[in-house]
């Protein structure tokens, strides 16, 4: 079988994997905590200036600490996750909490730093740590609010799903860029996926007009076995979350496996969200036979 990636799968089995996991958070705050010594020691004597260092190491061990584990517990907060278990297990973690790049938190934070930055008029300006301490407030706060909603969300999406008689298996709520109120919902009944976007001002909460179905693929499915044969397949559909596959004939003769993650994106020429492997069976093989259609 031949395989090549139209997104970035090449390094799906690496992205928040063992950097992220327990272990390493226990043993990066030290090697961080080195390497900024050996920098100062480094610096101070390319300049020549003879001075002695003005770093603490146990106060930069102390912020290493809070970076290195602020970072995953902000990763966990979107829908891409981390596997917090590596490189134990490989299972992902997901909030649905934040944007993944959220531009609220980034204003907010970057507004405090900006104000903070020491002057010489930081008094007349209200500079100093006040303002900074101001802007992490407000951040906390707003990461609260985005909890919460995302948990009366999920309930609220999960019910409105199953007034069709049919449970909700998997079930992400996610939130979109700069729309707080506005979520998009990505949930598994039966054989299905349900897709919908999620309106907090809106009666119902999910929009009618969004609702569509995707054929889910089962286990047995042939597509998605011949792609996870492949090194690209393995490695999409160990991250994707929500997959879905179709199947199109390859100028060769084979076919074309196009992988795609309901998460981030619903056509195979999405880019992020999607990869296309090439296997030598042609499409025929991967049809269901009568009696499974039966």
């Amino acid at each position: 079988m031949l395989a090549y990636a139209d997104g970035p799968a090449a390094d799906l089995s690496f992205r928040r994997g063992w950097t992220h996991g327990i272990p390493a958070l226990i043993v990066l705050p030290f090697v961080l905590t080195g390497a900024m010594l050996l920098l100062d020691r480094a610096v101070r004597r390319w300049r020549r200036a003879g001075l002695p260092s003005g770093v603490v190491p146990a106060e930069v061990l102390r912020l290493a600490v809070i970076a290195i584990l602020t970072h995953p517990i902000l990763d966990t907060l979107n829908v891409y996750g981390v596997r917090w278990l590596m490189p134990f297990r490989d299972r992902w973690f997901y909030g649905d909490t934040l944007f993944i790049v959220d531009p609220w938190l980034w204003l907010v934070l970057g507004t405090g730093v900006i104000l903070s930055r020491p002057s010489r008029t930081a008094a007349e300006r209200g500079g100093g740590t006040g303002p900074a301490r101001v802007a992490l407030g407000v951040a906390s706060a707003y990461v609260a609010g985005m909890v919460l909603l995302a948990i009366e969300s999920r309930k609220i999406a999960r019910r409105e799903l199953e007034e069709d008689g049919l449970p909700v298996e998997r079930l992400m709520v996610a939130p979109q860029l700069v729309t707080p109120l506005v979520r998009q919902v990505v949930a598994i009944q039966g054989d299905a996926y349900e897709v919908a976007t999620f309106r907090w001002l809106g009666r119902p909460h999910l929009d009618p007009r969004s609702r569509r179905i995707r054929p889910r693929p089962g286990r047995d499915d042939r597509a998605l076995a011949a792609a996870r044969a492949t090194e690209v397949g393995k490695r999409f559909l160990g991250w994707a979350r929500f997959p879905v596959v179709e199947v199109t004939a390859a100028p060769s003769g084979g076919s074309l496996l196009h992988l795609i993650d309901l998460r981030y994106a619903e056509r195979a020429d999405a880019g992020f969200g999607s990869v296309t492997v090439e296997v030598s069976n042609p499409p025929s093989a991967f049809q269901p036979s009568a009696a499974a259609a039966r």
